[in-house]
């Protein structure tokens, strides 16, 4: 392909390269435009975020366009499947400028699914703090993280696009105000998932201090019960040595049983009325 095209041979290496960075880049009259691109992971691990990006490398050359991505992309499948308006393979410019722009919504998208998921979770961890759950709201945030390096990295290319002027657009007035617009939409959206990565970073300390405090109370209420049990074990260790046992006759009356149960009760019974006015329990 390089060969064909007369392309250098790094263009495309470069594009492939999932860790790649969003950049351009100019050979003689080859144009090369890197911009990254959220995708839904098909990874089967559990702890793997559920969106990661890769980058899709646009290659403009005299007589071609060239798109070239690792990996099956929604962005440029909406042109394969001609539901992009106002299309033009011809004009070079607004090709390019309309993947920009169906890439921002394409993360704009993403990031409404990510945090309608982080709703549904929440609502689950209510009512119980499952280990699956918490799992959940962890593949979220990672997915997050890499929106926000993302679109950091996709908004200072545009940026260094306009004003380099890159794909020559300045004389065209339509073309600019799209321009301006697709990078006014991609600060929006790294606005948004930054206010949702710190939403979740948020409600994962708020569940961790939750799940500690509910820790700290149950360890507290079983050394309560400890307590209050210790004092009917203690009585019952003491008069069951070999010793006389009080109130009872030499007939053998067991009533002297009962009369120590009974104390042994009405102790535990006011050490835990006790623990109550202290609001122990």
């Amino acid at each position: 392909m390089s060969r064909q095209f007369g392309l250098p041979l790094d263009f495309l290496i470069d594009s492939l390269d999932i860790d790649e960075r969003s950049r351009y880049e100019k050979e003689e009259e080859i144009r090369l435009i890197v911009v990254n691109t959220p995708i839904l992971n098909t990874s089967s691990e559990e702890n793997e975020a559920l969106y990661i990006t890769v980058p899709v490398g646009i290659i403009l050359t005299p007589d071609n366009i060239i798109t070239i991505t690792s990996h099956e992309n929604p962005v440029l499948q909406l042109f394969l499947d001609n539901k992009v308006k106002n299309f033009q393979p011809s004009d070079e410019n607004l090709f390019v400028i309309q993947i920009l722009e169906q890439n921002v919504y394409r993360f704009l998208s993403c990031l409404k699914s990510l945090n309608h998921k982080r709703n549904v979770v929440e609502r689950e961890l209510y009512n119980s703090s499952r280990n699956q759950d918490l799992r959940s709201l962890l593949n979220i945030e990672k997915s997050l993280v890499y929106f926000v390096n993302t679109l950091s990295s996709n908004e200072l290319l545009k940026m260094k696009m306009k004003r380099s002027d890159f794909l020559g657009i300045r004389a065209d007035e339509y073309k600019t105000d799209l321009f301006e617009d697709i990078i006014i939409d991609n600060s929006q959206a790294l606005e948004m998932a930054n206010v949702y990565t710190n939403i979740l970073s948020g409600t994962m300390e708020a569940y961790a201090s939750i799940i500690s405090n509910n820790l700290n109370v149950v360890i507290q209420r079983l050394t309560l019960v400890t307590i209050i049990l210790m004092v009917p074990t203690l009585v019952a260790s003491f008069f069951g040595m070999n010793v006389n046992v009080p109130f009872s006759r030499a007939g053998g009356s067991t009533a002297s049983f009962f009369y120590i149960i009974i104390f042994s009760i009405v102790i535990s019974l006011l050490l835990a009325l006790w623990f109550r006015r202290k609001r122990l329990f």
